[in-house]
């Protein structure tokens, strides 16, 4: 298909005495093209579709799909495959590969959350997140920072008492102190009932109670049914699963592996401390490596692990130990503070 210069150029040729076959040499075009506008003044030239641009994202789509079948059903968020594909050279920008993989697939619309904002040291939410139901159990404990939205992350096959100390004692190592209040869900080894003693009164688990005066928070319960009011660790337990674990499992099972525990943390420290906590937050629009260096000055001090069993516990719980373990991946984040 010609384009309107083009034809132009052949009429004006004609004009200046020129051949049908010294035009159709000139402009590389067949006579019979040459013919059919010199026949028809008035016909115009039609345009067709531009056949597209060459995409720096052209060499990738194949890795990208076959990635894609590899999460299914699980949907890995577009910073996942960028991060991937830059390993693999890719030179281009986030936003060709957001447009190309809403043809793959429709992105859905999130709903409006109001955030809760804490001064710096305040408050800290934690939960458990369940990774995988059944015989092969695993759960990520999961501490983030009100303030400075910094995050912690732990791997466990079970979410014992013992289990759940061990996560506190391994989270306040990381961030080498302890935040005044920590905001808890419905968790059986953290509450035992609800509002016993009136409004706000709740029964707490013994030994949680004992360790949390030990160490010198005060533990503070959501309102039930009402997740979002602890929103800022319920989102990033989805980014953890989106950004972290579901490419890790998604890449073990390609090679028949089942993601376990100590896999899980032998890579989540360099995926906190490379991607989590340097990125920037969708809410403060700061990375919360930064903003933890403000937090971690208000933090209390961080004093020695809880070991005592007080007698009021049961007697499986009276020989609890909590183990002390090296935490070397955050010896950078603990200089911070």
């Amino acid at each position: 298909m010609l384009t309107g210069e083009e034809v132009l150029e052949i009429r004006i040729l004609h004009r200046q005495g020129k051949s049908i076959r010294a035009i159709a040499r000139d402009l590389r075009v067949s006579r019979e093209t040459v013919r059919k506008y010199l026949r028809e003044p008035e016909r115009e030239p039609g345009y067709g579709p531009r056949a597209p641009r060459p995409s720096k994202l052209d060499p990738f789509n194949d890795y990208i799909r076959r990635r894609i079948r590899e999460a299914a059903p699980r949907r890995l968020p577009a910073t996942v495959y960028l991060r991937e594909i830059r390993a693999l050279g890719y030179e281009g920008g986030i936003s060709i590969l957001k447009d190309w993989l809403q043809g793959e697939y429709p992105q859905l619309p999130t709903p409006e959350i109001v955030r809760f904002e804490t001064p710096p040291g305040k408050q800290a939410q934690a939960d458990w997140t369940q990774i995988r139901r059944g015989k092969d159990k695993l759960s990520a404990f999961v501490g983030t920072l009100g303030f400075s939205r910094f995050s912690f992350v732990w791997f466990a096959d079970n979410e014992r008492f013992e289990t759940l100390i061990e996560a506190h004692e391994r989270f306040f190592d990381a961030i080498s102190g302890v935040p005044q209040t920590v905001l808890y869900d419905n968790m059986k080894t953290v509450l035992i009932d609800r509002n016993v003693h009136g409004p706000g009164q709740h029964r707490f688990h013994a030994g949680f109670r004992q360790f949390a005066k030990h160490h010198g928070f005060s533990p503070r319960m959501c309102a039930p049914y009402r997740a979002q009011t602890k929103g800022k660790v319920e989102r990033f337990n989805r980014y953890l699963k989106e950004s972290f674990v579901w490419p890790l499992e998604s890449r073990l099972k390609a090679q028949g592996v089942i993601l376990d525990a100590d896999t899980a943390n032998a890579h989540v420290g360099q995926w906190l401390r490379d991607v989590a906590n340097p990125r920037i937050h969708a809410e403060t629009k700061e990375r919360p490596v930064d903003r933890f260096v403000q937090e971690a000055g208000c933090l209390l001090p961080r004093g020695p692990a809880w070991t005592e069993i007080a007698p009021s516990l049961p007697a499986d719980l009276r020989d609890l130990h909590v183990p002390q373990h090296d935490l070397s991946v955050y010896d950078a984040i603990g200089r911070l503070a």
